[in-house]
């Protein structure tokens, strides 16, 4: 929030938003959004991670000959053990890959952000905030 003599000292010298800059504000904006989904598909995809190698270290400890119960979708199989440890490796490959594909698009929307927060702080300077 601005003190009274910042608010002061940006009414007197108000720069006029134009179309252009408008556009940039409403883009960063959008960017900012998908880049919280983004980070909160990326904590979800960390936790699913963590979760299976958790489950995997607990099934180094089960019987070779032992039944393990599998979910397939709402419903739970029984296979046997170095089936389901190849399953469980199968997922982690995956997450892995999403995460790393979640991880470059952060990266791209976060270039991009900082492209236009340079662009906005040189046309507006401390008459806008864009720190998020």
């Amino acid at each position: 929030m601005l003190s009274k003599e910042d608010e002061a000292a940006v009414g007197a010298d108000e720069t006029e938003v134009r179309r252009e800059d408008q556009d940039k504000i409403n883009k960063f904006s959008r960017l900012h959004q998908r880049e919280m989904l983004l980070e909160d598909e990326l904590k979800t995809k960390a936790k699913d991670k963590e979760d299976l190698d958790e489950i995997s270290n607990e099934l180094e400890l089960a019987d070779e000959d032992e039944k393990i119960p599998y979910k397939i979708g709402d419903s739970f199989i029984s296979l046997p053990l170095p089936e389901v440890q190849e399953m469980l490796s199968l997922s982690t490959e995956k997450i892995e890959e999403e995460v790393s594909g979640i991880e470059e698009k952060l990266s791209g929307i976060r270039e991009e952000m900082q492209q236009l927060k340079v662009a906005l702080y040189a046309r507006f300077g401390r008459s806008i905030n864009l720190e998020t």
